[in-house]
């Protein structure tokens, strides 16, 4: 007889935690719906149909839509991203901000305050070179994109600037809420519920275009196992590891004494995981979003450079990807203090001497994987962006935005792995706690 799988039971606690991200994510969504005041919304979609398919495509994308509507949400999170990338890097210049780091919560607490102040700078700035160029825009059949020009005594870039600004601070906040009551790192979820959220339509316009016949049905479904294939890619390379074996002494008495327990210490290949995309496209977006909202000719010949199939843009996103990788990393991983603990608990590496030499050894293979990884993001950036451009499709969905998908669902899960194994250790000491009390009564 075949067995049943059994049913998994999911702790009360991680259901609640589930559910309120997933409203929190309702929310954003019906935040993209909510359109700016004074903005003639079927002008504005007319007008970003010519336009899909390149800078204003990806940014459209990693809003969710928002942009294509000109919602209160239009700029994103992405000013958020950009303010972070700023302080994190401030952090390794500036003395008093990396104190601030070692402070523990308070100083936490205090760098994401100064990151919120930094957040609503960028938002003002770019939400008024959006609104100015808004507002002296037309069709291509002359309807201008803006409807209403004044509010009483406030005009229409005034209000634009502020209300932008103030669904940036609500978008901020929802990610917040989702890091610390939800599931997931609630940044990475907003930009992926808004990557997810243009896959039907993307669907529906490659359908279209094998009905209209402006590719092939073969062209389609070689599109479509093209995305399958960098789908398991990713997938392969996200959850690979290199296991450094790794020897702890035994403590017992006599043979037990000689006895060694083997361990090992996991390395990630793709250790940095989405974040360096996530930033270079920022930093990127910023400049060329500038240069399409600012009407002089030399900044009209960088917005035309910084398109993401150009060359310099691509070598620009590749050069900030990899400075990001090994940025990270060297953040988030320090060699020596794991060389200091595997000295203290008695482990120690075979063949590499404790110390020193423990802590050379892990940088130098970490180093390797690191410019492995670096090499494998760059290309699943960049390979598929190029080859849907050459294709002419008439929506936005590149490497980046399959490698953010999958990366953030990824850690999401382990996430929820995390939940999973930490409710079932909690309950059996819970377990023993009750039958200890059992006996004692």
């Amino acid at each position: 007889m075949a067995q049943q799988a059994p049913n998994v039971k999911i702790p009360t606690q991680l259901r609640n935690r589930i559910l309120f991200t997933l409203m929190i994510l309702a929310i954003f969504r019906i935040g993209v719906a909510v359109p700016t005041p004074g903005v003639d919304g079927a002008a504005v979609l007319d007008f970003f149909a010519q336009q899909s398919a390149g800078l204003f495509g990806m940014f459209n994308t990693f809003t969710g839509g928002a942009l294509e509507r000109f919602s209160v949400m239009a700029l994103g999170i992405m000013p958020y991203i950009s303010a972070s990338i700023i302080f994190q890097l401030l952090q390794s210049a500036v003395p008093q901000l990396e104190q601030l780091k070692k402070e523990g919560d308070a100083g936490r607490k205090k760098l994401n305050q100064y990151t919120r102040y930094a957040t609503v700078a960028l938002a003002l700035v770019q939400g008024w070179a959006m609104a100015n160029y808004f507002a002296g825009q037309n069709t291509t059949d002359g309807r201008p994109l803006v409807s209403t020009k004044e509010f009483g005594f406030i005009s229409f870039e005034v209000l634009t600037t502020l209300t932008l600004t103030a669904g940036t601070c609500f978008i901020m906040w929802l990610g917040e809420q989702i890091t610390e009551k939800g599931v997931g790192n609630g940044a990475s979820l907003i930009i992926f519920a808004g990557i997810a959220a243009g896959i039907p339509s993307g669907t529906m316009g490659l359908f279209s275009m094998v009905s209209n016949g402006d590719i092939g049905a073969i062209i389609a479904l070689g599109i479509i196992a093209f995305m399958v294939i960098v789908i398991a890619a990713i997938v392969f390379v996200e959850v690979g590891q290199r296991r450094i074996p790794i020897q702890y002494s035994g403590r017992g008495q006599g043979k037990q004494a000689m006895n060694q327990q083997m361990s090992h210490l996991p390395l990630k290949v793709n250790f940095a995981n989405v974040i360096p995309p996530i930033f270079a496209s920022s930093l990127l977006m910023f400049p060329s979003t500038m240069a399409q909202f600012i009407d002089a000719p030399w900044m009209q010949n960088l917005q035309q450079s910084l398109t993401p199939t150009g060359s310099i843009y691509n070598v620009l996103f590749v050069g900030l990807i990899v400075f990001f990788c090994f940025f990270y990393t060297e953040i988030q991983f320090n060699p020596t203090e794991v060389a200091d603990n595997l000295k203290k608990y008695g482990g120690f590496i075979p063949g590499v001497r404790a110390g020193k030499s423990t802590a050379d050894y892990i940088k130098r293979v970490l180093d390797r994987l690191t410019v492995t990884g670096a090499i494998y993001l760059s290309a699943v950036c960049i390979l598929p962006t190029i080859l849907i451009d050459q294709l002419k499709l008439p929506f936005y969905f590149g490497g980046t935005s399959l490698l953010i998908l999958v990366g953030v669902a990824l850690d999401t899960a382990q996430q929820i792995q995390s939940h999973l194994i930490t409710a079932k250790y909690d309950g059996a000491v819970g377990g023993v706690k009750v039958k200890s009390r059992r006996v004692r009564y």
